[in-house]
């Protein structure tokens, strides 16, 4: 029998009585209120700095282009991890992933290239659940493994599909269709029209809804439907809910009935597969064909993703843009949008510091005042970020984001861990 808990007279309002803006607040989806802060703070930097291609249509919808193999990637991760196996083969999932999208893609379509390389980075996936899960190999050990296994695999079946063939080599495939993508007519124009005005605030919104009308990908469509699918299955379902468990307590899971081997399979293959995806998306929508090093590392960056969002699909989403936008930043606008970016950490460092000083937290406030004295020398120091650091800022903001939030951090409780048959008895 439930009982209803009445808040005593004097003590706050109740729940039903909550108004306002922490009633609002809490209706809303964290992950809405994390991107309606960093849009207000981007504007505020446009105007500040005068970097407007910060939040231009070309930028934004380059950062969400840059971001979707990350989400992939991460979203592999996601599922692998939840279920107890750490898998840090994903960028070697996601090489295999652009050399399937290339053969498939070049000889049937840009269709067959997405299941294609699904079902190359689900080989994957199921080779590092073979040697996790059936043979207890670490799985450190064996994402490594697949990633130098990938590498070398790539390289090999790359000169035997696409050497001889017009524009391809033992290095990339032949060119071929792009993956079709989607413009609203009408608002795709309005929104470019508004955004140039440099209005604040109004005009970095109208960038996003620009972003997300012109030009938008199919792939980049199917990506996002894929986390709504996932939030779905893994959190709204009774074998998303199996599968959970065997990353928390698989003895537990073991005593209840579960097969915990099927499910750890399950999910490490599709990690495999939603890798294999974010391959095809640099192969199909980032350019039009296979290359050989096209992935840069994306499959780790997307790993990181998946730590900063606390292995939730809307935190990893949100960690992706973070990571696709500093990448999209650097190769749009080069050292000045990246200069402005600084401008912006530092002034970010700077709340961190007074709050960590109110919180009487002496050690982070000093490395928050560090950081943000060495962030704002740069910026005032300099009139353009160097080259050479450009190239760095999609790793270092993977650094940075990861080094603030892994104190709020918790990964499943057996994550990593061997998992024996019976060993709950």
């Amino acid at each position: 029998m439930s009982t209803a808990t009445r808040t005593p007279s004097g003590s706050g309002p109740s729940t039903r009585e909550r108004s306002g803006v922490a009633g609002f607040l809490s209706s809303v989806p964290k992950v809405w209120i994390y991107l309606s802060v960093l849009l207000l703070a981007l504007s505020l930097v446009r105007v500040i700095t005068g970097a407007d291609q910060i939040t231009s249509v070309g930028t934004l919808r380059a950062a969400l282009i840059s971001a979707m193999p990350i989400a992939l990637a991460g979203l592999g991760g996601l599922w692998s991890e939840r279920a107890g196996v750490v898998n840090i083969g994903l960028e070697g999932m996601m090489i295999l992933g652009t050399l399937g999208a290339g053969y498939y893609g070049f000889n049937y379509g840009v269709w067959a290239g997405l299941i294609g390389a699904a079902v190359f980075g689900a080989v994957g996936g199921l080779l590092h659940a073979l040697s996790t899960v059936i043979f207890g190999v670490d799985h450190i050990v064996s994402g490594v493994a697949i990633n130098i296994i990938a590498l070398g695999a790539s390289g090999f079946l790359a000169e035997a599909m696409f050497t001889g063939l017009e524009g391809g080599g033992p290095t990339q495939s032949p060119s071929f269709d792009r993956a079709p993508s989607l413009t609203v007519p009408g608002v795709s124009d309005v929104a470019g029209d508004v955004a140039a005005k440099g209005w604040f605030l109004v005009s970095d919104l109208a960038g996003v809804v620009g972003a997300l009308t012109t030009g938008l990908s199919s792939f980049t469509i199917i990506a996002i439907g894929l986390f709504l699918l996932t939030s779905w299955v893994l959190w709204r379902t009774s074998f998303g809910l199996r599968l959970r468990s065997c990353g928390e307590s698989p003895q537990a899971a073991e005593t209840l009935g579960v097969n915990v081997y099927l499910y750890k399979f399950i999910a490490v293959t599709m990690s495999g597969a939603l890798a294999g995806a974010g391959g095809a998306y640099l192969a199909t929508v980032s350019s039009s064909g296979y290359q050989s090093g096209q992935t840069l590392g994306f499959g780790y960056i997307g790993l990181a993703a998946m730590i900063f969002g606390n292995w939730r699909p809307s935190g990893l989403f949100l960690g992706a843009l973070l990571f696709g936008y500093a990448n999209a930043a650097r190769l749009r606008d080069g050292g000045d949008s990246v200069h402005a970016l600084v401008f912006m950490v530092g002034a970010a460092l700077v709340v961190l510091l007074a709050y960590q000083l109110w919180k009487r937290r002496w050690l982070a406030a000093g490395l928050a005042g560090f950081g943000a004295l060495l962030a704002l020398a740069v910026y005032f120091g300099t009139d353009r970020v160097p080259s050479d650091f450009t190239e760095m800022t999609p790793y270092i903001a993977t650094l940075l984001v990861l080094a603030l939030a892994s104190q709020s951090l918790r990964m499943p409780a057996a994550d990593g861990q061997t998992y024996r048959r019976g060993s709950a008895g």
